[in-house]
């Protein structure tokens, strides 16, 4: 029997509708190569029980924020609060998954009732997939490909631009470029598909790459999956990691963040795991039991929020989509938002969806960036007051 059928569901899924899906899905496709391509994970994964029966205290608000001119949201897996603790910002891919061929601004920062107050990127950014907000206010972009064929076909504007990270002042203005926009290759001129940037205390700037390797079974040409290190100017330090399955090693490090202790957070997507560096690139922990996650955020009292939109049989047998949020400082996860209702799953199969991006602002209300049949911007509001003097 397929491991996720001996698995008992989280609370609020039918048993009957969690044993079919989980146990029908793998039969129905044996030998598709969608449904099997690097679906394999790290031994030590398939020993850890799934993290799906927790409280759930957040009421959901779908459809968060409204766009200028009445335009409708694409995907949006980049997303960040501002300095203020307030504001959040967003990147768009302008309607649909791609700004490779539109002329609207990709970046947006909404007021807490969902309001665009800012906005800027058009025409410079293909594919908004990571950010960071640092110090000073300054918005970090990882724009993570570069235009397919079609896309340059349809606008030739969209060469030269791509697989690189964009500072942006909070106005808009290009401050720094790292990598080199429209071409893939390797630090320290280059990136191969950049998943995350983030920002350190002390301006160190740390940059996640690739994209693809997520769902690779042994490693390639385009594999890379690394963390490079550039000093707050933009000048190179270093790279670590590799493609692979032991600690150390990823499988497309797909979101990156920091606790109050200066260490670095990787949510290893591909090896459904979070891994805990220090800033020379010492690996320190490996964390199972958040699960597959897309996006990461950990805020100033070290709560980590951690959003899941893939799991499912084929890529995490037994785990739920969902948003954990727990704590960095010990690794215990306290509660689970399950997925949204949905004709289509998310991510790599299974049930409903779930975001990709997540980050949170000063009163412990979260913000989810959604991609899939479900996009835009999803709210979660905490039906109890988390932070009087903050955090547990």
């Amino acid at each position: 029997m397929n491991e996720s059928c001996k698995r008992v569901p989280a609370s609020g899924v039918p048993l009957l509708l969690f044993l079919t899906v989980a146990c029908a899905l793998p039969a129905l496709f044996p030998g598709d190569a969608r449904a099997q391509r690097g679906r394999e994970g790290p031994p030590e994964q398939g020993s850890v029980e799934p993290v799906n029966l927790l409280p759930n205290p957040y009421v959901t608000i779908r459809d968060f924020g409204t766009l200028p001119d009445g335009r409708s949201w694409g995907s949006v897996s980049a997303v960040n609060v501002d300095i203020d603790g307030i504001h959040i910002w967003a990147g768009d891919r302008c309607g649909t998954n791609s700004c490779a061929t539109s002329d609207v601004d990709p970046i947006v920062k909404l007021d807490p009732d969902g309001n665009v107050v800012q906005s800027f990127g058009a025409g410079e950014i293909i594919w908004p997939h990571g950010m960071d907000v640092d110090a000073e206010g300054n918005v970090w972009i990882a724009d993570a490909r570069i235009a397919n064929a079609g896309e340059l076909r349809a606008n030739p504007d969209a060469a030269g631009k791509g697989s690189s990270v964009i500072k942006f002042s909070p106005e808009g203005e290009v401050l720094m470029v790292l990598g080199t926009p429209g071409e893939t290759g390797d630090p320290p001129t280059h990136f191969t598909d950049p998943n995350d940037v983030l920002v350190a205390p002390d301006g160190s700037i740390f940059v996640g790459d690739t994209h693809g390797a997520q769902f690779q079974s042994s490693p390639g040409p385009d594999s890379k999956s690394r963390i490079s290190k550039f000093a707050p100017d933009g000048t190179f330090i270093m790279s670590f990691g590799q493609w692979g399955y032991g600690d150390g090693e990823f499988r497309a490090p797909h979101s990156l963040a920091m606790d109050s202790q200066g260490r670095l957070f990787v949510a290893d997507r591909g090896n459904r795991r979070i891994q805990i560096f220090d800033q020379q690139g010492n690996h320190l922990d490996t964390w199972y039991q958040f699960s597959r996650i897309s996006g990461l955020f950990i805020d100033d009292n070290d709560v980590l929020y951690a959003i899941d939109s893939e799991s499912g049989p084929n890529y995490n047998p037994g785990w739920r989509k969902g948003l954990r949020i727990g704590s960095a400082r010990t690794g215990e996860v306290w509660y689970f938002i399950p997925e949204h209702p949905s004709a289509r799953a998310s991510g790599m199969g299974g049930i409903g969806s779930m975001g990709e991006g997540v980050t949170a602002d000063a009163e412990g209300n979260i913000y989810a960036g959604e991609v899939g049949p479900v996009q835009g911007m999803s709210k979660f509001v905490p039906t109890w007051v988390p932070y009087g003097g903050i955090g547990r």
